[in-house]
């Protein structure tokens, strides 16, 4: 079913709100067993929309569905939010519980997020920003050719689902957005991203798994992303840092990252918990960042991460709220003009990063590089051009690893055992 074309106001740069009339078309098409609602070209603007089983949403090519940022129009729900279940604005799109749920076309989805970050930044909000696309709890889920602007938050965040597919998006958020990642499937099971271009301003892929205040531990697994291109976020593909679920079994390949601060990038700390093992990452080029790989453990951004037990980098008691990286196989990178640091590879102490492989590296730095911390952890220091550092590992294979320019070793070890191989400059 195609919808009518928005009638214009008498002020020729305002439309009338599509609420209504989109919400309606959706829900009846889901009441008669399924169907498509078409999105024609023009701009219509809207409120927050629920998404219903076996219904696509295809926007035409020149439609522009356009997210009025007007907190009123997004109803507070229960959904996650950064690992934690609670009350938040509805997402701009938005799925609960539902099966077979689509977002096709080439339109464009407006999520007119400049007052919603500029609410954040001044601490106005009463409950958490609106996502852009939320799916929460959903199979069978299909999200294509779309191009994203502009998210008040996180722009897709599937969460608890399962089978989701995502392919060909445009995600396109200033790089000084807050919190305006690309991509984070959060405690989702086969999920395949494909033929993505995300500009953002925070992690591009972030796969995630809750964190110590999430009451379900669900992991997310399964996870596939490939022929994906990344520009200026805070990472390319993101492990964590809410994580307590776990992750495993994701494989990254034939991706281009372009000025994003860190590569692929592991992120998390004591008191989350949670196992990452299976992660095989093939075929990426990256330029310009301030380090291709790293693996943090010590990770200390957010209140919980400010404490003496995060930071302290002494062995502490193993339990259950004790993280564990295993797993972790590298092959066929190539990083040019990066700033700060070849990789910055830290397991802890009592819980060391087990089974590393890298193969086939290659890292050249920039001529003029800009100081830079290698990752968000207490105790480190701003450097530039420093080799490949590895901290807190137990089993690590290095073969073909080449780090060209650095100022001082190329190699450094910190509570290392039975690392194998080395680092040469060609």
């Amino acid at each position: 079913m195609t919808l009518s074309p928005p009638r214009e106001l008498d002020d020729p740069g305002a439309l009338a709100p599509a609420t209504a009339g989109l919400q309606r078309e959706i829900d009846d098409a889901a009441a008669r067993g399924g169907g498509r609602v078409v999105v024609p070209a023009g701009v219509h603007r809207t409120g927050a929309l629920r998404l219903r089983s076996r219904v696509e949403l295809h926007l035409e090519a020149g439609a522009v569905l356009r997210f009025v940022p007007d907190p009123a129009l997004y109803p507070v729900v229960q959904a996650r939010w950064e690992g934690a279940t609670g009350p938040v604005h509805s997402p701009c799109l938005y799925a609960h519980g539902e099966e077979d749920v689509a977002i096709t076309g080439l339109g464009t989805i407006e999520g007119e997020g400049g007052p919603w970050w500029d609410r954040q930044r001044e601490g106005t909000l009463e409950h958490p920003r609106p996502t852009l696309i939320g799916l929460h709890e959903c199979r069978r889920v299909t999200l294509r050719d779309v191009t994203l602007r502009n998210s008040p938050a996180w722009t897709v965040h599937p969460a608890l689902c399962e089978q989701v597919t995502i392919s060909g998006l445009r995600i396109l958020n200033p790089a000084d957005s807050p919190n305006t990642d690309g991509i984070n499937p959060e405690s989702c099971r086969d999920v395949h991203i494909s033929g993505c271009h995300i500009d953002v301003g925070d992690d591009c892929i972030a796969i995630k798994a809750g964190t110590e205040a999430t009451a379900a531990r669900v992991p997310c697994e399964n996870i596939t992303v490939t022929g994906c291109t990344m520009v200026h976020g805070h990472g390319g593909v993101v492990i964590g840092s809410e994580m307590a679920g776990g992750v495993r079994n994701v494989v990254i390949s034939a991706c281009v990252f372009q000025g994003t601060d860190r590569g692929i990038r592991v992120k998390t700390r004591r008191g989350r918990g949670g196992l990452i093992e299976n992660l095989r990452v093939t075929g990426i080029v990256m330029d310009d960042v301030i380090s291709p790989i790293t693996v943090n453990s010590f990770y200390h951004c957010g209140p919980e991460g400010k404490t003496e037990l995060v930071g302290d980098r002494s062995a502490r008691p193993v339990g259950p709220d004790t993280p564990v990286i295993r797993g972790l196989h590298l092959a066929h990178l190539t990083a040019t003009r990066v700033h700060a640091s070849a990789g910055h590879l830290f397991g802890l102490p009592e819980s060391p990063l087990e089974d590393l492989s890298i193969e086939d590296l290659s890292v050249s730095f920039a001529e003029d590089p800009r100081p830079g911390v290698p990752e968000m952890a207490d105790g480190l220091v701003p450097v530039t051009r420093e080799g490949l550092r590895l901290g807190g590992v137990r089993g690590a294979l290095l073969s073909r690893v080449r780090v060209r320019g650095a100022d001082g070793p190329l190699l450094r070890l910190e509570d290392c055992e039975g690392v194998v191989g080395e680092v040469t400059e060609r």
